[in-house]
C-alpha cells in the first residue's frame, strides 16, 4: 500500500514536498526533457513500450463515432494510434507546453493533423464538459499528478454514460525474479541514461522513484471503482512492470 501523504504535502518521487509545489516541479520536469521523451523511452524499455502502447489501444478498439480525450499524452502516441485505428476526434491535454509542441511537430511531420486538438490543461481540472467525450485516456500520467482521485473523479466527469475509462501505467512488478532485477535496472541504468542521453540525471531519479509511490493494481482498482466507474478490469504487462486498467462509466 502506498503511504497517505499530509493534506498540505505529497509526494515527488521520494521527497515530501507542499501540495501546492508539485505540479510545477512535474512540469518542469517535463518540460526538460520534452525534446528527448521520446527517445528515452525507447532506450529505458527497449522498445517495448511501444508494444505496451499498442495492447492498450487493441484493448479500447477505436471507432470513427468514438471522441477520446487523452489526458497527459503530449508527443501524442497514444492519440496517433488511435487515429491510425480508425477513431474520431482527439483532445490531446497535457499540462506540459513543451511537450505538446513536441506532439504537434510529430503530427505535422507524418502528415497526422486532422481530428487532433491539442490543449495545454491540468488533469484535475479538464477543459471539457461533463459527458462530453466517449473515451478518456491516460498513459504514463497518472503517477505524476498530484491528487490521483481529484484526477480520476475528472476522468468520470467529462466521460458520456456508457464510456470508457483506461489508463495505462508502471505498476508492482508480481514476479519475483523479475522484481529484484527491475529494481536494480530501474535505479542505477535509468538515471544515467538520463544524464547522458537527456543531459537530466536528477529527472530520470525523479521518475523512477514515483513509480515506486504509485498505487499497485489492486489500490488503484479500489481508488477507480470508488469515484463511481464499474466493470474494472486489470491487465497486467511484462510481469507488472505496467499494467492496464479499463472501467466503465454506466
Amino acid at each position: 500500500m502506498t503511504s497517505e501523504p499530509h493534506d498540505d504535502t505529497t509526494h515527488f518521487g521520494f521527497k515530501t514536498v507542499r501540495t501546492e509545489e508539485k505540479a510545477a516541479l512535474v512540469r518542469e520536469v517535463f518540460d526538460s526533457v520534452a525534446g528527448r521523451y521520446d527517445l528515452m523511452n525507447d532506450l529505458m524499455s527497449a522498445g517495448i513500450h511501444r508494444l505496451w502502447k499498442s495492447a492498450f489501444l487493441d484493448w479500447l478498439r477505436p471507432r470513427p463515432d468514438m471522441t477520446l480525450l487523452d489526458v497527459g499524452g503530449g508527443t501524442g502516441d497514444i492519440a496517433f494510434g488511435f487515429r491510425k485505428r480508425g477513431g474520431g476526434r482527439v483532445m490531446v491535454c497535457d499540462i506540459n507546453r513543451e511537450m505538446l509542441a513536441v506532439g504537434r511537430d510529430r503530427g505535422f511531420n507524418r502528415n497526422l493533423v486532422g481530428g487532433l486538438a491539442w490543449v495545454c490543461g491540468d488533469a484535475q481540472a479538464l477543459p471539457a464538459a461533463d459527458r462530453s467525450v466517449d473515451a478518456y485516456t491516460i498513459a504514463f500520467c497518472l503517477r505524476n499528478v498530484t491528487d490521483i482521485r481529484a484526477a480520476l473523479a475528472e476522468a468520470y466527469r467529462v466521460l458520456k454514460p456508457g464510456g470508457r475509462f483506461m489508463c495505462l501505467e508502471f505498476s508492482r512488478v508480481v514476479l519475483p525474479g523479475l522484481r529484484e532485477a527491475y529494481d536494480a535496472y530501474s535505479f542505477n541504468v535509468l538515471p544515467l541514461i538520463g544524464q547522458f542521453v537527456a543531459g537530466n540525471r536528477e529527472a530520470y531519479q525523479y521518475l523512477v522513484e514515483s513509480i515506486r509511490k504509485f498505487p499497485p493494481q489492486a489500490e488503484l482498482k479500489a481508488m477507480v471503482e470508488d469515484v463511481g466507474f464499474e466493470r474494472c478490469e486489470v491487465r497486467n504487462l511484462s510481469g507488472g512492470i505496467a499494467a492496464i486498467h479499463s472501467a466503465w462509466r454506466l
